[in-house]
Parts: C-alpha cells; structure tokens; sequence
C-alpha cells in the first residue's frame, strides 16, 4: 500500500545549480531537506562561494547539522558529475541517491534580457543568428548535456524507485522572441524527459523522471521593480491564471517536493508546468 506521507526520510538528494540562498534551486533543496532528505547543493562560479554559506545557515537551521552538503563542480562536464556524485556518496557515508534534480542558471554579461527560470542552464540572450559556436555549446552542453551526464554518473547508485527531476521553463513552449537559444535548450531538455522515461523506467529500478518548468519567478534576476525587465514580467504575470503575481520559489519547490515522494509514483515523462496556468500558445 503506497504510504500517505510527503516523507523523505532517509532519502539522498543532489540538486545542481542550488548554491543561491534565494534561488529556486535553493528553494528545492531546503524544501527536500525539511521533508527529511540528506542534501548535496551544488555551485559552479566561485562568485557564488559565499551565498552557498548563507544556503547551508538556511538549510542546517531548518533541518539540522547533518542535512546538507556543498560541492563545486561544474555539471556540463562527465567529470564534474563524477565529482557530484562521489563527493556525495562519500560526504553523507552512503552507497545510493534517491533524488537527483538539474536546475543551474548561469547568464551572459552581453545578454539582452534576464529571464530566471531555469536550474541546470547556462543562457545565451540575444538573436539566435548572432550566436557564437562557443555560445551554443556552452548553452546545450550545461542544458542537455549537463543533465544526462549526471544522470549517467548516479545511475549505478540510484535506488528502486529514485527520483530524476529536470527543471526546464515555460519558454520552451511559448516561442518567445527573445530567447530562442534559451527556449531550445529547454526544449531539449523536454524531449530528453520524455524519452529517457522508458529506458530508466522499465531498466529495473523503477525511476521516474519529469520535467517541472516554472513561469516567471521572484529571483535575484526577475522582478517587477527592474526597469530593465519590468515590461516582459508584466507580460508573462498576464499571461497566469491563478493569481496576478510572479511565482516564488516555494511554488517551484513544492511541485517537486509532490514529485519525489511516494505520492509521485506513477508520474513520470512529463513536463508539467509551475507557472500558475501558462500553457504555452
């Protein structure tokens, strides 16, 4: 009988990209934690070295001294994922993981627009013709590449039942003008999900993997006081049905929390938008 419970007791979690005290990937992270779970945040840029330490007062006050774990490394690397895991394995003294979740963001200086949605992304914001070869492969290899390469570093240690969670965005459906790399990217990502669902789900371990793409976010990046982003917000709020206001980060991580429990069983395959109704066109 499947329990009744959003427990994670016991469980190991890995979350890219969480290294942001106010941040959605931050937000999962310590929303795991409180419901039980051992967490590993994880960071790239050394810019982010000294908010990770206010991510870890966060989580350790929440959940207590034993509840998380902090790696650099960078995910659209194999050999970053192997540091990922193994760091984990070793940190928590363990032999599984239970929960991996991709959310990175990491923007251009020269981009045109800031759009925080994403956790396992590298973004590139500007015309699509304009792009540089370097632009690309830095946006798939962190976006798509990133992801399977976690994925392919945990597998030999996920357990029966384990959970993968991709974190894309709404962009990747509403062909958005202003970012068409980015919206590729998410879009990858999404056919990843889908498709890889089959081959972890029936490969004896039982894994579910899903997509949750957030609409607009109150993050660092993203606010309606930024006149440099204020008329795009606008739009996408217009654009939600439940309420008239950004999403937060606790939309975000609750929807992933339902996800990883025993009460996300039998979901998996799906992209399953966290916007408060944006559908796409």
């Amino acid at each position: 009988m499947a329990q009744d419970s959003l427990s994670l007791s016991g469980k190991v979690a890995i979350i890219t990209g969480s290294g942001k005290e106010n941040g959605i990937g931050a937000g999962i992270a310590l929303a795991l934690a409180r419901a039980g779970a051992k967490v590993t945040i994880n960071y790239v840029s050394p810019s982010t070295a000294e908010r990770t330490v206010k991510t870890v007062d966060i989580i350790e006050t929440a959940a207590g001294k034993d509840s998380v774990l902090v790696i650099q490394a960078d995910i659209s690397t194999p050999e970053g994922n192997e540091k990922l895991v193994k760091g984990t394995l070793k940190g928590f003294n363990v032999d599984h993981i239970d929960i991996i979740g991709v959310y990175n963001i990491h923007l251009t200086e020269s981009m045109e627009l800031m759009f925080a949605v994403n956790n396992a992304s590298w973004v590139y914001f500007g015309p699509a013709l304009a792009a540089s070869t370097a632009d690309l492969h830095q946006a798939f290899g962190t976006g798509v590449f990133g992801p399977l390469y976690l994925l392919q570093a945990a597998m030999p240690y996920m357990s029966k039942g384990g959970r993968v969670i991709n974190i894309g965005s709404i962009a990747s459906k509403l062909g958005l003008r202003e970012g068409p790399i980015y919206a590729s990217v998410k879009g990858a990502m999404d056919a990843l999900t889908f498709s890889l669902a089959h081959e972890i789900g029936r490969a004896g371990k039982g894994l579910t993997i899903n997509t949750v793409a957030p609409g607009p976010v109150l993050t660092d990046m993203l606010s309606m006081d930024d006149p440099d982003t204020e008329a795009f917000t606008k739009y996408l709020v217009s654009l939600t049905r439940a309420e008239d206001r950004l999403g937060t980060v606790e939309d975000i991580a609750d929807t992933v929390l339902l996800l990883v429990s025993e009460k996300g069983r039998w979901i998996t395959g799906q992209h399953i938008s966290a916007s408060g109704g944006i559908t796409g066109g």
